[in-house]
């Protein structure tokens, strides 16, 4: 058993997605969340630079003495994960786009996946995508755009709506019936995204997986935490407070850190 807490890390804020999940299903655990908002969003950036901030972010964590990482991050998992593994000892949980359940389910033959530059670019994500996508026609749009809006509070906004518009379009037309969302982020616009796209289309996000994942690995190295306490849950950013605890609706303590 261990009251270590589980670390999560995200270019931002969309990684609280993951991290409700992950409270969710574990409620005693005690986490600390890095949103490296600075930064954001990574799907532009290099290879390296994204290794290299996914180091920053997990030196951070195990400093702070957290037992598992989780990246909750498409682009710093398909791009770092490997890196991160190879150089620390703590179990990492990682997420990329959930493209094998919309692919073996899909009746049209056609699935969406609408997800970051460096998410879509990467080897891993194109591994898995040749893996399983024989037959099926898949449209991959790069969301440029929506990471930075929910960044600056603006999820909701004419922006927001004019950008989804534009990238849902050709999807709607090619006749998907599966939409896989392949950054954390994307998940807080969801409400849109049901209001744009016809009532047969499901969306697929990694956010249960991940929470059912971290759960079997803490199980697996007996780590789960069994003292049914009320859990302890940090927040750090280096971005907008304000922006940080909106989304997480003033239920937790957040702190804004230079890193």
């Amino acid at each position: 058993m261990s009251t270590q807490p589980i670390g999560i890390f995200d270019s931002g804020i969309g990684g609280t997605s993951i991290f409700q999940e992950i409270h969710a299903l574990l409620p005693y655990e005690n986490t600390i969340y890095l949103a490296d908002s600075h930064n954001a969003p990574y799907g532009n950036k290099t290879e390296a630079e994204i290794v290299n901030l996914s180091i920053k972010n997990t030196d951070f964590l195990i400093n702070r003495n957290c037992k598992i990482i989780v990246v909750a991050c498409n682009t710093a998992t398909t791009n770092a994960i490997k890196t991160l593994r190879d150089n620390y000892d703590v179990p990492f949980i990682g997420i990329e786009p959930a493209i094998k359940p919309a692919a073996l389910q899909t009746q049209t033959k056609a699935i969406g996946i609408l997800a970051t530059k460096g998410t879509l670019s990467s080897e891993l994500f194109h591994k898995t995508t040749d893996l399983y996508s024989n037959g099926i026609n898949v449209i991959e749009q790069v969301g440029e755009g929506i990471v930075q809006l929910i960044e600056e509070g603006k999820t909701y906004s004419d922006e927001m709506r004019v950008l989804l518009k534009e990238y849902l379009n050709p999807m709607i037309k090619a006749n998907i019936d599966y939409l896989v969302l392949g950054c954390t982020h994307y998940p807080y616009v969801m409400p849109l995204l049901l209001e744009m796209l016809p009532n047969h289309v499901k969306i697929i996000d990694s956010g249960e997986a991940v929470a059912k994942q971290t759960k079997a690995i803490l199980e697996k190295n007996q780590l789960l935490n069994h003292l049914n306490k009320n859990s302890k849950n940090q927040f750090y950013t280096n971005g907008n407070v304000k922006v940080l605890n909106d989304i997480l609706e003033q239920q937790f303590k957040v702190e804004y850190l230079q890193f």
